[in-house]
Parts: structure tokens; C-alpha cells; sequence
């Protein structure tokens, strides 16, 4: 009976742990409340500022999403901190 119990506490730990990894994944993003996120036009201003073409930018659970061609014309995909503005996880894509 008791090696029955230990194979589903092996399967629940394994499921904690990666768990935890995936949420390590969203630290990147603000866990602040919505009332206290820079506008969508605000994000968009503060990033074409630092000489970004900014193409779309969407809301997200914790922050936002942009996409944007950067300086030297790199297509570029970006969580953006909402309370920030500042980017974090940034892909960049073929020249376009």
C-alpha cells in the first residue's frame, strides 16, 4: 500500500518544481495593480522616445506586450513593466 502513495508524491513534487519554474517566467512581468500601469499612448511615447517604431502593443495578465522595429530596423517583441516602462524579455526578429 505505501508504494502506491509514493508514486503520486513523486508526481506532485515534479509538478511543484516546474511550477515554480514557469512562474520565475513571469517575475519579469509587474504584479501591480492595473490602476497604477502607464497608459497604452504612454508606453508607446516613452519607447518611440528611445527610437523605437512601435507597431502594436498588447495588454497582457501582468504587463504588456510590444511589438516594434528597433534602431537599426530589427523587429523586435518585448514585455514592457506597465508601472516603468521599461523593457524586459526582449526578441528580436529578422531586419525588416
Amino acid at each position: 500500500m505505501r508504494r502506491y502513495l509514493f508514486i503520486p508524491a513523486i508526481v506532485l513534487a515534479m509538478a511543484g518544481v516546474a511550477g515554480a519554474a514557469h512562474a520565475s517566467s513571469d517575475d519579469l512581468r509587474s504584479a501591480a495593480p492595473m490602476a497604477g500601469w502607464l497608459t497604452i499612448p504612454q508606453i508607446a511615447d516613452k519607447l518611440a522616445a528611445q527610437g523605437y517604431d512601435v507597431r502594436r502593443i498588447k495588454v497582457e495578465r501582468r504587463g504588456y506586450e510590444v511589438y516594434a522595429i528597433d534602431k537599426a530596423g530589427r523587429r523586435i517583441e518585448a514585455y514592457v513593466d506597465p508601472v516603468t516602462g521599461n523593457l524586459s524579455g526582449a526578441e528580436w526578429g529578422e531586419d525588416d
